[in-house]
């Protein structure tokens, strides 16, 4: 980020430990999913299109789905195109779902905590968000996709 430049981006929480900042512009919509499953499903129906879901928090030991209610959350995103997908989304877990406008001012870089996935990671008032490579992780889902 420049010098005196702002972003805006939405705060994801995908585990206890992964949370996303990823740019307002890449995000298609997040879907309530109504469900029994304490897991999210493998894919969603989001207008009329059935989306294939990836689950980053699976192990982590935070519930999907809102027991009193029986619903969860996914994060719905722009598919590169011409690839198998126009969309594909992302579990989310945990609390912190949030749009900011960040500055240079607003966040402390902090490359080295980089997840395998993501292509930066910074804090932001002490919580450490990563930048997920989403055109990295859209191949990812295509080929899990498409080898089930």
């Amino acid at each position: 980020m420049t010098e005196g430049a702002t972003a805006s981006c939405v705060l994801i929480p995908c585990s206890e430990n992964e949370r996303w900042a990823v740019p307002q512009n890449c995000l298609a919509e997040i879907q309530v999913v109504n469900s029994l499953s304490d897991d999210p499903p493998s894919h969603v129906f989001w207008r009329g299109c059935e989306v294939p879901v990836m689950d980053i928090g699976e192990d982590s030991g935070i519930a999907w789905r809102e027991p009193r209610v029986g619903t969860g959350l996914v994060a719905i995103f722009l598919g590169l195109e011409g690839q198998d997908c126009e969309y594909w989304g992302v579990a989310l877990r945990g609390g912190g779902l949030s749009m900011v406008t960040l500055g240079q001012n607003d966040i402390v870089d902090a490359p080295e905590e980089a997840a395998d996935y993501a292509s930066a990671a910074f804090r932001h008032k002490d919580v450490l968000y990563q930048v997920p490579d989403l055109t990295g992780l859209q191949k990812k889902i295509i080929a899990q996709t498409q080898a089930a």
